[in-house]
């Protein structure tokens, strides 16, 4: 049997992490933070996997491209909501980061129906923001699981993911105005 005959792996592994935010979301509401942070080792092993299998195999797809990334922050988004509905997070918190998100998407479709087609790479910024906010959220349920974690993560997680988020958002609106502006004087 060939290789390619497996291709649907990466695509499969990215559907199971969209499944496994109802299992997550579930735990954190119901403050079951050990079975959450079960959930959440799944998911993380579940994404280094198949991006491992998409790279190393050419497995790659237009439909894994666009998935992977939309349920990794479907993941990260639903851990903010329900931290922030379960009153760990602040609201606020909730908010800016789903807010630099909608920014982003938002920006991206005007640029597309103003300006044309563009293929939309995560900066080194964006990427620090995501693992900034991943690790938080780790540490925080980790804490709150009961396992060894300083009290401190807390706030100071708080303060690491506003700064990151508000400097990613910032940088993303100021570049891709700077090529819309670009493109359009053409």
């Amino acid at each position: 049997m060939r290789a390619d005959h497996w291709r649907w792996i990466p695509n499969a592994l990215t559907l199971l992490r969209i499944v496994l935010i109802i299992p997550f979301a579930a735990s954190l509401f119901e403050t079951q933070y050990r079975l959450a942070l079960g959930v959440f080792a799944v998911a993380a092993v579940s994404d280094g996997f198949d991006g491992f299998l998409a790279r190393r195999f050419d497995w790659s797809s237009r439909v894994g491209a666009i998935a992977d990334p939309l349920a990794d922050k479907a993941l990260l988004i639903t851990a903010y909501l329900m931290l922030a509905i379960t009153d760990v997070l602040p609201l606020w918190l909730f908010a800016l980061v789903l807010g630099r998100d909608l920014v982003i998407i938002t920006g991206a479709l005007v640029y597309h129906f103003y300006i044309g087609r563009y293929e939309m790479q995560p900066s080194l910024l964006g990427k620090l923001n995501t693992l900034v906010q991943i690790l938080v959220i780790l540490a925080i349920i980790v804490l709150l699981a009961g396992l060894p974690m300083p009290d401190w993560v807390l706030p100071a997680g708080i303060w690491l993911v506003t700064v990151s988020t508000l400097v990613s958002g910032l940088h993303y609106v100021f570049v891709w105005t700077g090529r819309a502006w670009q493109a359009k004087r053409k």
